[in-house]
């Protein structure tokens, strides 16, 4: 059984300069429309896709992150 991940994204802490995004092999991320409360826009995960290919949890978005929000966890 494949390993699955799950991102959380601190909304507050990111400061939406998308390097998590740039660095996500599958795309799964994006940026918000809304801003947070100190005006950025923040990245969150993208609905699942259609085909149910999802994180893999290989932990590149939260190891680029400068504002250290993101937390992935793994989950069979």
């Amino acid at each position: 059984m494949a390993l699955q991940g799950s991102v959380e994204i601190a909304r507050e802490r990111c400061k939406g300069c998308g390097l998590c995004i740039t660095v996500c092999p599958f795309h799964l991320l994006e940026l918000e429309e809304e801003i947070n409360s100190k005006g950025y826009p923040p990245a969150r995960m993208k609905p699942e896709p259609e085909d149910g290919k999802g994180c893999s949890a290989c932990t590149m978005c939260a190891l680029v992150c400068p504002e250290v929000a993101i937390e992935v966890y793994r989950v069979s």
